[in-house]
């Protein structure tokens, strides 16, 4: 046995996540539709960003196509996502809907044959595993810096209120660091 087919892992049955195709055979053109709601595991997306949360629903609408190396799956996957503005840090409740087509390669095939191991997704004892497929498309699919609203202005770089509530005549007083001493010495207040 190769040291390719030894690093497969076998997916707990159990999980959502996992869809045994026994059921589908091996007869290329033989599909299915696979419709389920899996919760998170862990959040899925830019953790610490935006993610849909542990334990939030994530909904799969798929069809499974049985090919000759192996089981393609395509549809969408959509779920809540909960994050903060990168602007002004309030909070970001929105979905996101991802389209899923990935190919998982029978053991054996053409496929698994000339592709590394992290190079496409395999069977593993007719199961497939959802899970890291869904999680590469929300990543993807997310925002890096996501915004409350498109004209969010941010907060004050001196005092962190929001510009949106500080208004247009928000400012501070700077006094260039080299004259400050100055400024001690000889307070505005004296009247001169």
């Amino acid at each position: 046995m190769s040291e390719k087919r030894k690093s497969h892992n076998r997916p707990a049955v159990s999980s959502p996540w996992v869809i045994d195709t026994r059921d589908l055979g091996r007869r290329p053109g033989s599909s299915r539709p696979v419709q389920r709601s899996a919760p998170a595991t862990h959040d899925i997306g830019l953790e610490g960003v935006i993610a849909i949360p542990t334990g939030a629903p994530v909904e799969l609408d798929l069809l499974m196509e049985s090919v000759v190396e192996g089981v393609l799956v395509s549809g969408t996957a959509r779920g809540g996502l909960v994050g903060e503005c990168s602007r002004c840090l309030d909070p970001i409740a929105d979905e996101v809907d991802v389209e899923i087509t990935e190919l998982y390669a029978y053991p054996d095939s053409a496929t698994d044959e000339t592709t590394d191991v992290d190079e496409i997704p395999r069977l593993v004892d007719d199961l497939i595993d959802l899970a890291p497929v869904v999680r590469d498309a929300v990543v993807i699919a997310v925002p890096s810096a996501p915004l409350c609203t498109p004209e969010c202005a941010g907060l004050c770089p001196d005092c962190g209120g929001k510009w949106a509530e500080l208004g247009p005549d928000h400012a501070h007083e700077t006094i260039d660091p080299r004259w400050a001493a100055l400024q001690e010495r000889f307070p505005r207040d004296q009247g001169h």
